[in-house]
């Protein structure tokens, strides 16, 4: 598996070997002994997802207070551009972004330790978006930071399009209010 730093140190781009021939391909999307040594982390993954979104959908900026999520994600049909944000105010990489293409062609994967905010936004028509946590999902304890945060500056590809938005993240907060825990 090839492993790419970002330039948030824990966030990671694996990128597994895939054996293709005029049948098709395969891939190991997972192993965790090669995710361990790979990453270095010792983490144990409690809650396999999928999602399915159509072209424009974008979802997040999310994180949870408490029970936070480390999540691999991928895309196993169409494409997205995944993204990371540093919400961890002791970090020296705080309010800093990280944004990669996953697609079904790229087999790309996205390492997003505990403690960051993450979301997407659906490039191709629809997306199957995969991902394991490393925690249950909370929703008393999940929270939204605002998409277009300018504090942040996230460049989505949106190419002068506005996203589709859950009313959850339409109403998410600057990251400013989201850590001083005002209520939106």
């Amino acid at each position: 598996m090839k492993i790419t730093h970002t330039n948030i140190p824990d966030v990671l781009v694996l990128e597994p070997q895939v054996f293709g021939d005029a049948r098709g391909f395969f891939l190991e999307s997972y192993n965790d002994e090669v995710f361990r040594r790979s990453t270095g982390t010792n983490v144990v993954f409690k809650q396999d997802n999928h999602s399915r979104s159509s072209k424009g959908v974008l979802r997040g900026l999310h994180y949870q207070v408490q029970q936070p999520q480390g999540k691999l994600v991928r895309v196993v049909r169409g494409a997205v551009f995944d993204v990371a944000v540093d919400i961890r105010p002791e970090s020296a990489t705080f309010g800093c972004w990280v944004g990669v293409e996953l697609s079904e062609e790229n087999h790309k994967q996205l390492w997003v330790p505990p403690g960051l905010a993450h979301g997407f936004l659906v490039l191709s028509s629809t997306a199957d978006f995969l991902y394991k946590t490393t925690d249950y999902y909370a929703p008393a304890h999940e929270r939204s930071v605002a998409w277009n945060d300018p504090a942040i500056g996230i460049e989505w590809p949106l190419f002068g399009a506005s996203p589709i938005l859950s009313a959850k993240d339409a109403a998410a907060l600057s990251l400013a209010d989201s850590l001083a825990g005002v209520d939106s």
